[in-house]
């Protein structure tokens, strides 16, 4: 049985791939497999199915991709949420190397087609998720800024601050005490 794949974009979650199946199970159309970004179906979808599922997915802030640059870009950023957002562990290769494996194609390509379409480097990307990581982290509590620097790889907690404070304008202990004293206030 041939498989298609229909490609979503804005989908970071598992509470979206939970949404995704529920609408594809509302519009009848079997799937043998969802992931961030992108649903396996076990038939070819009718375009009356397909633009059901475009206007239903939009009613949730998803969004169906169709052409091959907006499907490789959403397959970058997910890769790097992936890596950044749902792993443990610090990575064992470096991004590029693991973007460019998972993704099967040159870096260099890849980096120049992300660039292109969306105004920013993806190394800009991943450290704008890595300080929004960082300050989840800190929000919760759970770690210090010498596990977390390890967690994302940093190179030293000098490092991560310094990128920290460039990205928010804030120190990551500055940003740590204004919680503590919205919770006085409230």
């Amino acid at each position: 049985m041939e498989k298609h794949k229909i490609h979503i974009k804005y989908m970071v979650s598992y509470r979206c791939i939970m949404v995704v199946k529920e609408e594809l199970k509302n519009l009848d159309i079997r799937y043998s497999n969802v992931n961030l970004g992108e649903v396996e179906v076990s038939q070819k979808i009718t375009a009356s199915q397909k633009e059901a599922l475009r206007l239903n997915l939009k009613k949730i802030g998803l969004e169906l991709l169709d052409d091959k640059k907006s499907i490789l870009i959403d397959k970058i950023k997910n890769e790097v949420i992936k890596m950044i957002h749902q792993s443990e562990a610090p990575p064992t290769i470096n991004y590029s190397e693991h973007i460019s494996e998972q993704l099967g194609y040159d870096y260099t390509y890849l980096s120049n087609v992300f660039s292109e379409v969306q105004g920013i480097t993806i190394q800009q990307f991943i450290i704008f998720n890595k300080i929004e990581k960082v300050k989840e982290l800190l929000l919760y509590n759970e770690l210090n800024l010498t596990e977390i620097s390890y967690q994302l790889d940093y190179s030293s907690v000098a490092h991560l601050s310094n990128q920290f404070k460039k990205v928010t304008g804030l120190t990551p202990s500055y940003f740590k005490r204004m919680k503590e004293m919205r919770k006085k206030i409230l």
